[in-house]
């Protein structure tokens, strides 16, 4: 580990922070329905889509009314995309000719952007063309990001709201988040990255003559756009197969930055939104700081393995840390910090590839989507996975003190524990069942490049990333497959859908209570005490749950190198 990785992690995490109040004081503005300075430009357009629409952004809606609707726009989304995908072959702006993708492969993409997974089981430059590309992808980034962050705007006034039966309306939440937080910063961020270097053109492969004579097919596209509202959103898709190891995307070390600021810089706010939301902004900043603990200590644990190496080739005097799956111009602290950020945040966005980490160091980006989205998660997603842990928090906490827990003013009872408990179910049950079906089954053992444990954590790896929506892979699954692409496909509607509708019914639930002011046998919600008994709930449902599965894992594979094995 080296002087300048530290200070890059420090300088990331600062900036963060220093962004997290601006960034929730808009999000507050959107939340409220409150004006803001680009109504002036943006407001005819805002109302032109509730009038084609047949929307009133004043009716409010039922948890069950808004689930409804958000389940039917998305079903409606992904047969959209699927058709795209089917017929790409006769469609513009397609200049190569790609054929049309299979029905298998259409399934996986369509589910896969519409969760805001974004996993891809092909290459961009050499299967997707540009209309494929824009209308389907791109547009999916900034709905699916968009649904995220309206499905935390309704459990923050499930906390916030008092003996009402509503919690917004998903349209009205949809319109003004796509319209005025993603579209306008997606703009400027694409600006900055043509500036750095990104394409941006319709123009969809150029044909270069190199040093040698030879000639060399170069493929361009509107990646700028892309890649903005892919980190934005969190949602990770790369247009090249590199993804933001590529330098087309990721052009250098201070695109790289801000591309891992942009990941996380909305989640920060959502968390400075909900204290403002319920009234204490110490709230926020107590969740914040359980985010940040984890973080942190992923990230020095990911960025010491790296650092250290392999001890098998230290043996063979071969010194220094992993190189390997690294590009040279990021580097190690770099590339151990955009992991940790990505998996974090649910993005699945990579600037190394996961496959060649350590077996601990790739435990981390493992670990983290296995939490569940939570340590600042998806844009909105992890503010809201992290409230069903908070609940849980809370519940044992009003064991320990022998009252009925509460949580900002609201009572916590039996409903709310119950469907929380429900909801955070379903990752284990799905990523541990499809693993388990994928390791004894002819076509999923097809799957690992490798053998062994590390073969083992490819699989357990793929299943994981699909249920936690996150899209990163340990890139030795070849899953590009009937049975990968459909039982992945499957993993990722359960990881996406089962969660949030139980999570809304919640909302539902606190929105109806009275509001409970704190008395003397409350238990503080806003100190360090709380802070830890949050981290420990989360590491100790995360270690119980998939510590089996790890030990079959990264951990015997770690156990293997150290050992003086090399397969």
């Amino acid at each position: 580990m080296t002087v300048q990785g530290w200070i890059l992690i420090l300088l990331f995490t600062g900036i963060l922070l220093a962004l997290t109040k601006p960034m929730g004081l808009w999000l507050y503005a959107l939340w409220q329905g409150r004006r803001t300075p680009l109504h002036a430009v943006l407001g005819p357009v805002e109302r032109g889509f509730y009038r084609v629409a047949g929307v009133d952004p004043e009716e409010e809606q039922s948890w069950r009314a808004y689930t409804t609707h958000m389940l039917i726009f998305s079903t409606v989304s992904l047969l959209f995309t699927y058709m795209i995908l089917r017929l790409q072959y006769y469609l513009p702006l397609n200049t190569p000719k790609f054929p049309g993708i299979g029905p298998d492969g259409s399934f996986n993409t369509a589910v896969s952007f519409t969760t805001n997974t974004n996993w891809q089981w092909y290459s961009g430059e050499s299967t997707m063309s540009n209309l494929s590309q824009m209308l389907t992808l791109t547009l999916h980034n900034f709905l699916s990001a968009a649904v995220g962050i309206a499905l935390a705007f309704a459990m923050f006034r499930g906390f916030a709201r008092r003996e009402t039966g509503t919690i917004g309306n998903f349209w009205a939440d949809m319109t003004r988040i796509t319209l005025y937080l993603l579209l306008p910063i997606s703009i400027l961020y694409a600006g900055v990255l043509i500036a750095g270097g990104v394409p941006q053109t319709l123009t969809q492969q150029v044909t270069a003559t190199t040093l040698e004579g030879a000639r060399q097919t170069i493929t361009l596209g509107p990646v700028a756009s892309q890649e903005a509202i892919k980190m934005l959103g969190t949602n990770g898709g790369g247009f090249y197969n590199g993804n933001s190891a590529h330098p087309f995307e990721n052009p250098s070390a201070w695109t790289n930055l801000v591309q891992m600021l942009s990941i996380f810089v909305i989640g920060f706010g959502l968390t400075w939104l909900f204290g403002k939301a319920v009234g204490n902004t110490r709230q926020g900043w107590a969740i914040l700081s359980a985010m940040v603990i984890l973080f942190l200590a992923g990230v020095t644990i990911c960025y010491w393995q790296e650092a250290a190496g392999n001890p098998v080739l230290h043996q063979l005097g071969v010194a220094g840390g992993n190189m390997e799956g690294k590009e040279a111009r990021f580097g190690i602290a770099a590339s151990a910090l955009f992991a940790t950020v990505t998996t974090d945040a649910s993005c699945g966005a990579v600037n190394a590839m996961h496959d060649s980490f350590t077996a601990i160091g790739g435990l981390v980006p493992l670990f983290n989507v296995q939490l569940g989205e939570i340590v600042v998660g998806g844009v909105g997603s992890g503010i809201y996975g992290f409230l069903l842990f908070a609940i849980l928090a809370v519940f044992v906490a009003g064991l320990m003190v022998g009252r009925t827990p509460e949580y900002v003013g609201k009572k916590i009872e039996s409903r709310e524990v119950k469907l929380a408990v429900l909801a955070i179910a379903v990752l284990p049950l799905a990523i541990l069942g499809g693993t388990a079906i994928a390791s004894v089954t002819t076509a999923g053992l097809a799957g690992p490049l490798n053998k062994g444990p590390h073969g083992f954590s490819e699989i357990l790896y793929g299943f994981t990333s699909a249920v936690g929506n996150n899209g990163s892979a340990f890139a030795g699954l070849t899953a590009g497959t009937p049975f990968y692409n459909g039982l992945l496909g499957v993993a990722m509607w359960l990881g996406r859908f089962f969660v949030i509708v139980p999570m809304l019914a919640i909302a539902g639930s606190l929105a109806a209570k009275k509001h409970t002011p704190p008395s003397a046998g409350s238990f503080p919600t806003t100190g360090a005490l709380w802070v830890g008994l949050l981290v420990g709930i989360i590491l100790i449902l995360g270690g119980l749950t998939f510590l089996p599965s790890l030990a079959l894992g990264p951990v015997a594979d770690h156990l293997a190198m150290t050992g003086g094995h090399l397969s």
